[in-house]
């Protein structure tokens, strides 16, 4: 039969005899509690810790790398970078050709505003080569995400000689192919173009560039 602190056997078959009330033994279960709470305090902290930032949100922040092998002319395809929509689109050699004959109706046709276009995306393409395009799909006006509209020609809510590029639904702000914005329209900006390079003539890994090393 096992053996209790608090209660002593006596003979087999004897009545319990308990023990007198003991000071000592008060200030051991006063201290022994005290120490159980400084315990429990201490395991809590790793629970505390379970708060930081998870795998998944630490990888929100890392390059993103596309394959564009399949991407065919006039094709669009979205990906995520930081929590953002980000286009990759393949424009034809017609929507290439137009870029620069809509200077005039745009609001910052050399995208010299900063924070918006990288030194390498300052051209009439605004891009590293002319037929693929990688831009943030926000507006810059109030955050909402502009539709595409690649066909050209008139369309409700865009000029009579569109020749394609998209538009904000919230409020109606129009860009070219480029992420240009045109004038006299509520977005301030171009759609920011993110840091990339290319991996491969294939591959673009979206997030790195010369100033944004990974």
């Amino acid at each position: 039969m096992s053996q209790d602190t608090t209660v002593k056997q006596g003979e087999e078959g004897s009545a319990p005899l308990t023990l007198p009330p003991d000071p000592s033994r008060r200030f051991w279960i006063g201290a022994t509690c005290a120490v159980g709470g400084v315990a429990g305090a201490a395991v809590a902290l790793p629970f505390v810790g379970s708060f930081a930032p998870s795998e998944k949100a630490k990888a929100a922040g890392a390059a993103v790398e596309v394959d564009i092998s399949d991407l065919r002319p006039g094709e669009l395809r979205t990906v995520e970078w930081r929590g953002k929509p980000v286009w990759v689109i393949r424009r034809t050699p017609e929507q290439i050709a137009a870029l620069p004959a809509l200077n005039s109706q745009l609001a910052d046709p050399n995208s010299e505003r900063p924070g918006i276009t990288p030194e390498y995306a300052r051209n009439d393409w605004r891009s590293r080569k002319p037929e693929i395009w990688v831009g943030v799909a926000i507006c810059t006006h109030l955050g909402c995400s502009p539709t595409p509209k690649f066909t050209p020609g008139a369309q409700p809510s865009l000029p009579a000689d569109w020749e394609g590029g998209s538009l904000c639904p919230c409020h109606g702000s129009n860009f070219d192919m480029a992420g240009r914005v045109y004038k006299n329209k509520p977005a301030p900006d171009n759609l920011e173009v993110p840091p990339y390079q290319y991996v491969t003539d294939s591959r673009i890994l979206i997030g790195v560039d010369e100033n944004n090393p990974a």
